[in-house]
């Protein structure tokens, strides 16, 4: 019998161009400078950095400035060089560039959360700062006065934090599995309804306001793409990483979704194809195949003198299945898995070469990556990881 296909590896891998480092602690987070070969960063060493690139090649601080506290995540618009910054102590301070990015000056701080902010967003078009905190709040501020204008409780710690300008509607994930949508007023906020489709926390979200899809990101491993625009109800499951995924950017002009994680995969998908969404595991207490019965089954146990199984589960028809009928493996990419997954034999004879073709390409980028940036006017990756390192990779081969 031949081998089972695998996930195929990128025939063009994406090229590493640089690598920054420098840092004493974490980089949280960090973003490309747009047309500028800079890079700025914020770090638990309490450290804000602008890294610009020198005539040797390498990165240096044009701005090294210390805070008072851990920097936990920031915000950066390019339009205005606005930099806002969460502290481990729940500051949000908020800084302006200069045009040659090497002086940053303190425009405001204020008091938003009780303890370490995790999430920030600057809303131009609104003159908001939204951001999330391990005090389970979800808050937003008026970015010129600094006022605060509302909140919302959080059944968890949030980590995830998206925000549509044209529906005014804001996303937040938190450590429960779920996403939590809100209806933002001036000064009041309702909450329009909630997903749950995680077994872990939701690590990182990301929206398309084109196509009006959230993805969400686990420490389950996978990602779920929520269809809000189109085909309501509908939630698309990805399954390409061996650890919780950290981080999410989407690629709008073609349609290609950047997710990276603890594993240091950096993984990208093709959202371009038609894709299905995965059967709800059915209920049964034996074999939907062969009828043998499962090993709580004690009557038909009894009834046919047979020793009870273990239930397993098709990833494709859903049906509840012995082991021996489930023996074999297989990737399913249109829905959503790239790794091989228990499957029944009946639908394993019926998944053709064609539907086994990977949709999505793997890259290890060797450091566990807690952040990404993706500068689509260039074709730039930036990752950032626990190992202190930002890298910076050139992705065009990959995305284009």
């Amino acid at each position: 019998m031949a081998a089972e296909p695998q996930p195929q590896a990128l025939t063009r891998k994406p090229l590493l161009l640089n690598k920054v480092e420098g840092s004493q602690e974490v980089v949280n987070m960090a973003a490309i400078v747009p047309k500028e070969d800079g890079v700025i960063s914020v770090s638990e060493d309490r450290t804000v950095r602008v890294w610009l690139k020198r005539d040797s090649g390498q990165y240096w601080p044009s701005i090294y400035h210390a805070m008072p506290s851990p920097c936990s995540c920031m915000s950066f618009n390019p339009e205005t060089r606005r930099l806002s910054i969460g502290l481990d102590n729940g500051t949000i301070s908020e800084f302006i560039l200069s045009e040659d990015y090497n002086k940053m000056t303190l425009v405001k701080s204020y008091q938003a959360h009780q303890s370490r902010v995790i999430m920030i967003l600057f809303v131009l078009e609104m003159e908001w700062v939204l951001s999330t905190g391990q005090d389970k709040h979800f808050t937003w501020h008026c970015s010129e006065s600094g006022q605060r204008l509302g909140g919302y409780r959080t059944s968890a710690g949030a980590c995830g934090l998206q925000f549509d300008v044209e529906t005014r509607h804001v996303f937040v994930g938190d450590h429960s599995g779920q996403v939590t949508i809100l209806k933002l007023e001036q000064e009041s906020c309702s909450l329009v309804t909630t997903f749950k489709g995680h077994t872990g926390g939701v690590t990182a979200l990301c929206w398309d306001p084109i196509q009006r899809v959230l993805f969400s990101g686990s420490s389950d491993h996978s990602i779920i793409m929520w269809d809000i625009g189109g085909r309501k109800g509908t939630a698309i499951e990805l399954q390409g990483h061996n650890d919780k995924v950290q981080s999410l950017s989407y690629a709008h002009h073609t349609r290609q979704l950047i997710s990276c994680g603890a594993d240091g995969g950096i993984v990208v998908w093709n959202m371009d194809v038609e894709r299905q969404e995965t059967p709800e595991w059915l209920d049964s207490d034996s074999c939907q195949k062969c009828d043998q019965p499962f090993f709580w089954n004690f009557k038909q146990m009894w009834d046919s003198k047979k020793i009870g199984l273990r239930q397993h589960h098709c990833r494709k028809c859903g049906k509840a299945v012995c082991g021996k009928c489930s023996s074999k493996r297989s990737s399913i990419p249109l829905m959503g898995f790239e790794f091989e997954v228990r499957v029944c034999d009946s639908c394993h004879e019926s998944i053709t070469d064609e539907e086994r073709a990977p949709t999505a390409t793997f890259h290890d980028s060797k450091h566990n990556i807690v952040h990404v940036h993706f500068d689509a006017t260039r074709g730039w990756l930036l990752t950032s990881g626990t190992d202190k390192v930002i890298k910076l990779w050139d992705m065009t081969p990959v995305v284009s």
